[in-house]
């Protein structure tokens, strides 16, 4: 399976090719569209081929442009957590939890400096609710059968957090992460403890190899058994 990342250096986003047309992960910051749609014309793919979008959760980095997505595809659908339509009216992400570590916290506090304290993004208008489908145990087989992929609930990074495995893969948002300002693959915000370790022990269970974050260069699932062995050090650094 072909996988393309059309995001940047800061958040990936993902697209690969399901028989019921392209599947992305996660969009990204607001105003990054252009760019991604200019990386999607490289490998040949419209954005209007894009069918679906498949939110790990709700966070600026992550949900930044769907309103300006849904309005350009007419087409395209949201696979969320039933939980993430309230972060997604609200415009905002949550502040409940705090960073996994110092150095996270202080990573934290400069996105201040640039304007990213807040953790705006724009509020979903209410004229795109029906391209919006929340995944619920009566339709969570159909949903898995549509993305070609197999749905993990993965919550502890924020409540409606959701993984997606295809073929010998994960993609898994940022329940776990590689790359500064994160160490030993842990996130590097955190809102319940107790959920963000059984959700490592989640994709560590799995029978695949490969884990693709949304911050950071895919690694091996193996990895994931370092940060299992990190959560119990971890104290919640609070920023408000």
């Amino acid at each position: 399976m072909e996988i393309c990342n059309v995001g940047n250096r800061i958040m990936n986003t993902y697209v690969y090719a399901s028989p019921n047309g392209y599947v992305m992960i996660d969009t990204g910051y607001e105003h990054s569209l252009r760019e991604v749609e200019k990386k999607l014309n490289k490998k040949k793919i419209r954005l209007s081929d894009i069918r679906y979008v498949f939110l790990t959760h709700a966070h600026d980095d992550h949900a930044g442009f769907l309103n300006e997505l849904l309005g350009r595809n007419k087409n395209v659908k949201v696979v969320m957590s039933d939980k993430a339509m309230t972060t997604l009216k609200r415009g905002q992400n949550s502040f409940k939890g705090g960073c996994s570590t110092l150095l996270a916290w202080a990573f934290c506090k400069c996105m201040g400096v640039f304007g990213k304290a807040g953790h705006l993004f724009p509020i979903i208008e209410d004229k795109y609710n029906d391209r919006f489908i929340e995944i619920t145990e009566g339709n969570k087989t159909v949903l898995e059968e549509l993305l070609h992929g197999k749905i993990l609930y993965t919550p502890g990074h924020t409540s409606d957090s959701i993984s997606l495995r295809v073929d010998n893969i994960i993609f898994c948002g940022d329940a776990s992460m590689n790359g500064f300002p994160s160490m030993k693959r842990l996130t590097i915000w955190i809102e319940n403890k107790v959920q963000f370790e059984k959700s490592l022990g989640i994709l560590f269970a799995e029978d695949v190899d490969w884990i693709y974050p949304a911050h950071g260069k895919p690694f091996p699932k193996s990895d994931i058994s370092k940060s299992i062995k990190e959560i119990s050090k971890i104290k919640l650094y609070k920023l408000k």
